[in-house]
């Protein structure tokens, strides 16, 4: 195996040192996957000057080894430093606070940033944004749903099992409650703008049921449960934000996507109407609505690209983290 694959801070500090005094610093920042490029990029490329430069890249150099713990061990192993940090979504190990092995490294190494919420998924369903992600498929700025209102109704709603939740996972007693456990009860899968406030309704029942098994099961869990809401509070996550610390991909495909694609069908076949009512006659119909289908886009991909997060809490906090890098402290 290669020395480079073997990348320690020491030896891109040294490598930075063989190109002269002028020469820019590089700071090497390994991230769970191809797909977390581009938006540790985007953080990361704010720091750049004409002193330092971020290469973003997976853990390893010889194989295709990807995820977060590889990730940490990577920096683990190979020694972090000022030339060297991990990026990684959050996971549970925020919330956790410390209650295995991996939360705990994760919280307290300096050169670790973490994404607060559960992963890079939830910022992209960060519900301020979402109007232009529908803009930007239809090309149809008509405001017809209200997706804050929606995505804080239905953190309301899943609140409460969230808390038992992250109390299982902090006693490792989540055995008979997992997370896909969980994502059973929170997930809406199907959505017609009609059917959102019904559908919150449902989440709400299937919480109470569960809600009701769990204290059957655990009966004397009630002040734990009030320490853990305490801290979770604490910690940033409030009941009409729950919805950026559960699970990404089980919120962006089975919530999100779907409520999303119901309002952008809405907004297409309103703007399909409107091309009907206004052409003056066949061709010029059938030119208008073959180049309005063409210019639509799928919802998971412009989901995908949504940057509408910048303005998040939980963004700025990852702006701060990065900051006390760079600024050695």
């Amino acid at each position: 195996m290669p020395l480079t694959d073997y990348i320690s801070s020491d030896y891109v500090n040294a490598a930075n040192k063989l190109k002269g005094k002028k020469a820019r610093r590089r700071i090497v920042a390994y991230v769970e996957s191809y797909d977390d490029i581009l938006f540790w990029r985007m953080i990361l490329s704010r720091f750049e000057d004409d002193t330092r430069y971020f290469e973003v890249m997976l853990p390893s150099r010889t194989n295709l080894n990807k995820g977060k713990k590889q990730a940490l061990l990577s920096i683990m192993r190979q020694g972090a430093g000022s030339n060297m940090m991990a990026c990684v979504d959050a996971d549970y190990d925020y919330l956790i606070q410390g209650m295995t092995f991996q939360s705990e490294f994760m919280l307290s190494s300096p050169y670790v940033v973490h994404t607060y919420a559960y992963a890079i998924e939830n910022l992209q369903c960060y519900a301020p944004s979402l109007h232009n992600v529908c803009v930007m498929a239809t090309l149809n700025d008509h405001n017809i749903f209200d997706f804050e209102t929606f995505l804080a109704e239905y953190s309301r709603a899943i609140f409460p099992l969230f808390v038992w939740s992250i109390m299982l996972y902090r006693k490792r007693e989540y055995s008979r409650f997992s997370i896909t456990d969980f994502n059973r009860v929170a997930e809406i899968r199907h959505s017609r703008v009609h059917e959102t406030e019904s559908n919150i309704a449902k989440v709400r029942h299937k919480v109470r049921v569960k809600l009701n098994e769990l204290r059957r099961q655990y009966p004397n869990k009630k002040e734990e449960y009030l320490r853990t809401k305490d801290s979770l509070l604490q910690l940033g996550v409030t009941p009409e934000t729950t919805y950026l610390y559960v699970q990404g991909h089980h919120l962006f495909d089975c919530v999100v996507a779907p409520t999303v694609q119901a309002i952008c069908d809405e907004l297409r076949r309103e703007r399909e109407r409107e091309i009907r009512q206004r052409a003056q006659h066949i061709v010029q119909l059938q030119n208008e609505l073959s180049a309005y289908t063409k210019s639509q886009s799928d919802i998971p991909t412009m989901l995908k690209k949504n940057m509408g997060y910048m303005n998040a809490d939980v963004y700025q906090k990852i702006i701060k983290d990065v900051e006390k890098i760079i600024s050695g402290g």
